[in-house]
């Protein structure tokens, strides 16, 4: 829609030289994700995949888990005086039959770019929630060799962090190391949620077999997104919360942090780190 990124004035000051010139910002507007017409949540977003953001943002939530669940989704009309249409309100149709789960409809969800969906639930709510239990599924192998080599494969593809330097990335690789979706977006939360609704929107729910890499720091909220989408490795370039680990060993998800270069932690999940190992094999 071209709304990704938007030009500003910026005064440059380079040592004892000042000019005055247009700087390349990344864009960030409100997107308001209604349910069967009610309020949901609001988050603030970059423009652009709103329907895979709204579509990701329900699988985490326990709402949808497969393309059949999901009827429709359509812009609402937007709030400028003169009723042209800001883009930024987003309705979701369930489809018939579907039974919306118990998650508070009323509480006018609040989420920000950074934080993701404060004061969530407890772990085992988590656990006990997703369809798809990352313990349950096939072991997949993946050596460190691999894990060292999708850091560069992400920075390579982010497109809009070359013009602007501003927008956090998520990538979703095949246990081979092949990279099948890359999303960008201000808030690092809405770049998973947007490579999970495109994932459900594709029927490709549950990703059993697929690892996912965050360009920041891996918090509760990420942990929480892959695990809801049956996602068995996540990995981040920067640190996990307590939180995150936490979950990832409740759930039986394998976390990764600090992965740069050669060098990584393990956090939880070691099962399916193995120096050496054949990538992708089951064992």
């Amino acid at each position: 829609m071209g709304r990704v990124t938007e030009r500003r004035r910026t005064l440059r000051i380079r040592d004892d030289a000042v000019s005055s010139r247009p700087d390349t910002l990344v864009a960030e507007e409100p997107l308001e994700i209604r349910l069967n017409g009610r309020p949901l949540a609001i988050t603030m977003r970059t423009p652009g995949d709103d329907f895979a953001l709204a579509a990701g943002f329900l699988v985490s939530e326990g709402v949808l888990g497969g393309a059949e669940e999901l009827a429709n989704i359509l812009y609402c009309a937007g709030a400028t005086e003169d009723g042209a249409n800001t883009y930024n309100v987003v309705d979701v149709r369930l489809s018939p039959g579907v039974v919306v789960p118990d998650i508070s409809l009323e509480r006018n969800v609040y989420t920000t770019s950074s934080c993701g969906l404060c004061g969530k639930a407890s772990l085992d709510a988590v656990r006990t929630s997703t369809r798809w239990p990352v313990a349950d599924t096939p072991l997949v192998r993946v050596g460190p060799e691999l894990l060292a080599t999708l850091p560069d494969r992400l920075r390579a593809a982010q497109r809009v962090f070359d013009r602007t330097g501003g927008l956090h990335a998520a990538g979703l690789f095949s246990s081979e190391g092949e990279l099948l979706d890359l999303r960008e977006d201000v808030g690092r939360h809405n770049a998973v949620d947007k490579i999970i609704g495109r994932a459900l929107q594709s029927g490709e729910l549950p990703l059993s077999r697929r690892i996912l890499l965050v360009s920041g720091r891996a918090s509760f909220e990420l942990a929480q997104k892959a695990v809801m989408a049956g996602i068995p490795v996540l990995a981040a370039v920067s640190a996990p919360s307590s939180l995150a680990v936490d979950l990832a060993t409740e759930t039986g998800l394998t976390l990764v942090g600090f992965l740069r270069g050669s060098s990584m932690n393990v956090y939880a999940g070691e099962q399916r780190i193995i120096p050496g190992a054949r990538e992708g094999l089951p064992a």
